[in-house]
């Protein structure tokens, strides 16, 4: 695309130092107040009418290529900002995708915390109904409970 936009800005700026004009027939090529016929100056030989006429239409040629090549720079400029804006948004959208899985992994550390919270005081609560839990090991059930707890806590805050 840029060396498309060079390449336009290139042909603006060579057709710029010579208008071709047509009038009755013949292509006059009009560079700097000098009108040329064939590569020879005519500008004396024309009477003052024709002159002005010639000269006229250069100027109109002139200035419909300089209105074009600010509307190219224009273009270029909004096509620029256009790549800018997609280019914050692409970004804005990956920092929200980011933020989003963060969140899922936080909620899914969360739930996993709690359901082995869950199962630590099912299992204990089975072994103390049938009694199979010495002094000694009901602490430290307890104790993994309790670490537990803290986990699921830790887990609830980050979230």
């Amino acid at each position: 695309m840029k060396y498309y936009i060079i390449l336009l800005f290139l042909a603006f700026s060579f057709s710029s130092f010579a208008q071709k004009v047509e009038k009755d027939g013949k292509t006059y090529e009009v560079k700097k107040e000098k009108i040329f016929l064939n590569g020879e100056d005519v500008t004396e030989t024309l009477n003052l009418e024709d002159k002005q006429t010639i000269l006229k239409k250069a100027a109109t040629i002139s200035e419909e290529l300089k209105m074009k090549e600010k509307a190219a720079k224009k273009l270029e400029k909004e096509n620029k900002k256009a790549e800018k804006a997609q280019k914050k948004a692409e970004k804005a959208q990956k920092k929200a995708e980011k933020e989003l899985k963060k969140r899922e992994k936080l909620q899914k550390n969360f739930e996993r915390a709690q359901n082995n919270l869950e199962k630590a005081q099912s299992k204990y609560e089975k072994l103390k109904k049938r009694g199979k839990l010495s002094p000694v090991d009901e602490g430290k059930w307890l104790e993994k409970i309790e670490k537990l707890t803290e986990k699921v806590e830790k887990a609830k805050k980050k979230l």
